[in-house]
């Protein structure tokens, strides 16, 4: 296995960062994406065990995590705090941030972290995303309660999430 210079991985990683953040402007998750990911990457999200989506090569990354998956989230941002390289793996540390701030001027967040395992020019072959799911939904909580909350993404995420999530908590009980 070819282990690429860490200042060539590091590029890619900023090129990725600038990526999510113009695409938290614009509300288009899908611009980068064949620029980005190996014809073949796959891309992994957990979402707590509850909804696993697992997308192999470009069209199912666009469909799924880049498109599907952020139906309703047009008014977040995702915005990085960081990032690390070890030969050809980032892994970065960002943010589920919604709409508007707290009472206390505090961004409503929760974080989320990303293994990401470079390929060579400038693109990526595997991406695996985690984030708090239990955190995430007391943070849409939150946002509901201060009158943020998307109305779209309440119906088409949360409650099918919570459903989800109480379902996996409560088997097994007796």
């Amino acid at each position: 296995m070819t282990v690429y210079p860490e200042a060539e991985v590091r590029a890619a990683a900023e090129r990725l960062i600038e990526h999510h953040s113009k695409a938290s402007e614009v509300t288009d998750w899908t611009f980068f994406v064949d620029e980005t990911y190996t014809e073949d990457a796959v891309y992994l999200c957990e979402y707590a065990g509850v909804r696993p989506v697992t997308a192999v090569g470009r069209k199912q990354i666009k469909e799924t995590h880049y498109g599907e998956d952020m139906g309703g989230f047009e008014d977040w941002t995702f915005p990085y705090d960081g990032y690390g390289v070890n030969g050809n793996r980032i892994i970065t540390h960002w943010w589920n941030r919604g709409p508007g701030k707290r009472p206390d001027g505090s961004f409503y967040q929760t974080p989320g972290v990303s293994f990401i395992t470079y390929a060579g020019n400038g693109m990526f072959s595997h991406q695996h995303d985690f984030f708090d799911l239990a955190h995430q939904m007391k943070l849409c909580d939150d946002l509901e309660e201060a009158g943020l909350l998307n109305a779209r993404l309440k119906e088409i995420w949360v409650k099918p999430m919570k459903a989800k999530l109480v379902d996996m908590l409560t088997s097994n009980m007796d």
